[in-house]
Parts: structure tokens; sequence; C-alpha cells
């Protein structure tokens, strides 16, 4: 399999400047990266997001320098900095443990790698303070870490890497082990230190949520091999491919089979309804497929959001082109939005999210409608049962 994603430098973000060159890696049997190019522009927040396994760490590692390609080439201003040791390639990493020297103090951990490359003393004191003011923890240089919370802890860290004036600042999951609220500020820190530097920043999650959140772009892996490139806005609207639709953002999935088409629809039949779908264009399960022109007789999926979905009691129409009956399962309330689950027939769960402002929930045990436009349904190959487990597994 082979990926490539490459990108037109725009007037808005500058030229490429990190370039990942048809690297490849494989350890002993198994091959963790395939061949893959990936073009990185200067001062870009971009993410490199999949599920465990995928490969985004090991491709970090490589522009690192703490594995080599076993393949390939990659290019830092137009420089290949594969035969660079990490200490000598302008580049810095905030590692998911935040690797503080518990006997230094904030100060002494911040100056550590300026002191390394024998930097002057009075400008290492500048910088130090200067880093200390970007994190917004000047308050904070004498003391140990031991004496700071986990978000102080990953500024401090965030601190040390930006001391040094990286070209490119690399960022592996530094946010997996902070809470859910200390994380959505620190994802604010992070969009609030990017705008300020021009720095570029590449950044490894699984998170789905905080790669929206945070990205210019984000490159979805799955399998070693890039699924697709793209801002969020595209990525969720308008996925290549199934692994991509069920990764990002929550999804229902519901197998069908094509019985006809005209020149502009489809009609899918499932167990338990029939559906219009405004697409003659079978995308594939993964980047290695084709997208294909659908034939009556396909096993398919059918994808639809949640957020597309309209749920009125039973016996009230919306007038949308696909509705199917069901019953309410459960219900949450979740701030802006009610979320449902409801069984439609005797075997398909369907997830609806309806804005919440103005709204009584639906009761579990009644009878409801749902709908959606034909607009909302995308149509997919059937997946691998790999990528399949993986995507029912996360949903």
């Amino acid at each position: 399999m082979t990926s490539t994603a490459t990108s037109t430098p725009s007037a808005e973000t500058g030229l490429d400047h990190l370039e990942i060159q048809g690297v490849k890696k494989v350890f002993g049997d198994n091959t963790a990266i395939e061949r893959l190019d990936l073009n990185v522009r200067k001062g870009e927040f971009l993410s490199l997001l999949g599920p465990s396994g995928c490969g985004k760490t090991t491709l970090l590692r490589m522009i690192a320098g703490f594995e080599t390609p076993t393949d390939g080439a990659i290019l830092l201003a137009g420089k290949d900095i594969v035969s660079l040791p990490p200490h000598r390639r302008p580049v810095n990493t905030v590692f998911q443990s935040y690797l503080l020297f518990p006997h230094m103090n904030i100060a002494d951990n911040i100056a550590y790698g300026l002191k390394q490359a024998k930097v002057p003393k009075p400008e290492i004191a500048q910088r130090v303070r200067d880093a200390l003011a970007l994190v917004q923890m000047e308050d904070f240089a004498g003391r140990k870490p031991e004496q700071l919370s986990g978000g102080q802890q990953q500024r401090i860290a965030l601190a040390r890497a930006l001391v040094n004036r990286p070209q490119v600042l690399l960022l592996d999951e530094p946010m997996s082990a902070l809470d859910r609220k200390l994380r959505e500020e620190m994802q604010l820190e992070l969009k609030r230190l990017h705008t300020k530097l021009d720095t570029t920043f590449v950044f490894v999650t699984h998170d789905q949520d905080e790669a929206l959140a945070m990205s210019d772009r984000i490159v979805v892996m799955y399998d070693g091999v890039i699924q697709q490139i793209g801002s969020g806005e595209d990525i969720y609207a308008n996925p290549h491919n199934g692994f991509v639709a069920g990764f990002i953002g929550k999804q229902n999935f519901i197998s069908a089979e094509v019985a006809s088409t005209d020149s502009t629809t489809a009609t899918l039949r499932t167990a338990n309804a029939v559906l219009t779908a405004p697409t003659l264009t079978l995308k594939p399960a993964t980047a290695a497929g084709e997208p294909r022109n659908l034939e009556v007789g396909d096993r398919v999926r059918a994808a639809i959001r949640p957020e597309r979905m309209h749920v009125a009691p039973a016996g009230e129409s919306s007038g949308e082109a696909n509705t199917a009956r069901g019953s309410v399962i459960s219900y949450s309330f979740l701030g802006d939005v009610i979320q449902y689950m409801i069984v439609v027939g005797d075997n398909d769960e369907i997830l609806a999210r309806v804005p919440a402002a103005g709204r009584e929930p639906i009761s579990a045990g009644t009878e409801v409608e749902l709908s959606w436009n034909a607009d909302a349904v995308a149509v997919y190959d059937r997946e691998p049962s790999a990528v399949a487990s993986l995507l029912e597994g996360g949903a």
C-alpha cells in the first residue's frame, strides 16, 4: 500500500517546511509505516491522528531522530536530516511523560538544554525568563517539579522545549494524563502559544476532539498509511473512506443493499427501511481501495451522522426523504444537545442528536419517527473485519 499526500503552499501558511519523502519503517517482520509522503507548512499546526498502533508516534520519532527510516528522506528547510542525531536537529519533543528533572528547580530544568549548548549565562537567564513568561509561569522558577500540578508540569515541559527555539515542536500526546477540564484548558494554551510563535507544531493524538479543536490540518492514519489529510471541517464533512467516516465524529453505519439507481440517486434496502442516497459513488473502506460506481446488488454500509437525524413522536412527519419508525432505548442530556439511542426494527440501533434548547426529552420506551434528508447519507464499501471491529468498538 502506498499513501501520497502533498500540500500546496499558500500565502497564509508559508512554504513547505518539513518534507517527508517516501518514508518507510520496518521493525523485523512488521511494517509500521508504509511508504508515505507528507509536506508540513512553515508555522502550521498539524495533527497526526489515529488509533493506537497506526504509526503516528513512529513517524514522529523518525522526525525527532529517535528512529531511523528504513527508506526515504526527511527534509527540514530543504536539508535532509535523517543522518543527524536528535540533539543536532532544530527540533524539540514534548512527551507524554514530561521528563522533568526532579532534583532541579523549574528554572534549571528549562535552562538545561541551553547549558548543554554552552549558551552564555546572561542569555540563558533572559531566555528562561522569556520562556516562563510565554507559558505564564513566571512565579514558579524556584519550585521543584513535585510542587506543581500536572497542568503546570506540562507548561514547564513546553517552556523547556520552546526555550531552545526549535524550528519544529513535536508533541507526543502530551495531554493524555490530564483530566478532561485541564485538557481543554491546555488545548487553549497550546493554540495561544502557536498563534504567538512562528514555530511549526506537529501533534500526535488519538483523540479526535483534540485534533479538531487545535489543528490547521489533520493527518488521519491507520495501519501505517495516511487515510486522509485536510482541515477538520473538510475531513468531518467529506471523509474519503469508511475508516475516516467512522473515526472522526460519531456515525451511524447501517448495512444495506443497493436496490436501484437512476441518474442522480441510489435506493438502498436495509433490514428495516428503504433509504434514498444522493450518490452513485461507492467510497472505499480504507485508503487501500478506490471509489467506484454503485451497482444494483452491491452490499454496502450507509452512513448518517447523528446530528443529521430528526426525532419526533410517532406520526409527526417531517417531510424529509428518509424515515424510519423506532423506539427510544435511552436518552442523555449533553448540555447543548439531547442524545437518543433508538432501536429500529429488531436490530438497528441508531444514535441521534437534536438541539436541547426548548425541547423536553422524549422518554425511554416512546415510539418515535426518525427522519433525515437524502443528502445526509453517504455510501461506503463494507469494511474489512478488523476495521469494522475498531470503529464499532470506538463508537
